[in-house]
């Protein structure tokens, strides 16, 4: 196949952009490298720098493919911010980038390009969630403005397959963690600027680049008050958005959730850190954040029965031991 991937140059893009050529694809990555970097795209594969928002400048990509008689099969969409604390401070921002600019590839994708499109959603589309697991059918009612970016396009997608036929997949992701072990070992991981995701935090306070990590709110309703999340390895994320691609040759409209369906808290995550690094990893307490739900786990068991989706990392300890083993590559010079 011969896929576009927006986004290709983030950590989750890049990963899945390695697997396609990994398995003999031909992958376009198109990004703006405003939150990604140019070595995150893997050697062979061809990179095009550019803004979603610029609706010509996809259709050209389209296009110059079709007149080379090698058209796209399919557009796998991961562009997008996807910091849910800053979703709360600059909405607008949100709205644009992930909604708007959506918008812009699905014309283009109209206009001249392929009708299959797997879109990276995210767990954030339920809010608070009613009860756990969370299953595909619960109530959707985000509780800040990144979440609700996304189901916006989630409605979109809804509306364009209904009236355009256009088949699309939406993978809704829990948290995405750990670093992709290939032949030649691991030489990728999850890496943004700032970072402000939890577990390369907690690694950075292990490698001494911070001096503790921040727990946002310790009076939740969990066993030790903090937040509880699912973590999902990248590698394993990565199979199910090659799997949801070939099941829209049969299927018009997939909504799957993705993640381990075990749900840890902040202060678990941070002892496994300190299990797997070896260092005490200092943490102090801060106020709650606006928007954090208490508990997001998955149920996803539908992946797994409809896509054949098999999860190899199922443990946080390995899920973190890839993600240090990166950690301390990166920062080995």
């Amino acid at each position: 196949m011969k896929i576009l991937v927006t986004g290709g140059a983030g950590y989750i893009g890049g990963t899945v952009a390695a697997l396609l050529a990994a398995k003999g694809h031909q992958a376009v990555v198109f990004d703006n490298l405003s939150h990604s970097r140019r070595e995150m795209v893997p050697a062979g594969v061809e990179f095009v720098e550019g803004e979603l928002a610029d609706r010509p400048a996809i259709e050209n990509i389209f296009k110059a493919a079709a007149a080379e008689n090698s058209p796209f099969d399919g557009v796998l969409h991961f562009a997008a911010l996807i910091e849910a604390g800053e979703s709360m401070v600059h909405p607008e921002q949100f709205f644009r980038n992930n909604t708007a600019s959506t918008l812009a590839l699905l014309e283009a994708m109209l206009a001249c390009g392929p009708r299959r499109l797997v879109f990276s959603s995210t767990a954030a589309v339920y809010g608070e969630p009613d009860s756990v697991p969370i299953l595909e059918g619960a109530r959707l009612q985000p509780t800040n403005a990144y979440g609700e970016s996304k189901l916006l396009v989630e409605h979109m997608l809804r509306w364009f397959n209904q009236i355009h036929g256009l088949r699309y997949a939406s993978l809704r992701y829990f948290n995405v963690a750990g670093a992709p072990e290939g032949p030649d070992g691991i030489t990728r991981g999850e890496s943004h600027t700032p970072e402000t995701h939890l577990i390369p935090l907690i690694l950075d306070v292990a490698l001494g680049r911070r001096d503790s990590i921040r727990i946002y709110g310790e009076d939740y309703p969990t066993p030790d008050g903090t937040c509880i999340r699912d973590y999902i390895h990248v590698s394993d994320l990565a199979d199910a958005h090659l799997l949801a691609l070939d099941a829209l040759d049969t299927h018009d409209r997939l909504i799957y959730n993705l993640g381990n369906g075990q749900g840890f808290s902040v202060r678990e995550v941070i002892e496994s850190a300190r299990r797997v690094t070896g260092h005490a990893i200092p943490a102090e307490v801060h106020p709650r954040r606006p928007g954090d739900p208490a508990v997001l786990v998955a149920g996803s068991q539908k992946a797994i029965r409809e896509l054949g989706w098999t999860p190899r990392y199922t443990k946080l300890d390995d899920i973190l031991r890839t993600a240090w083993i990166w950690h301390q590559k990166r920062y080995a010079s």
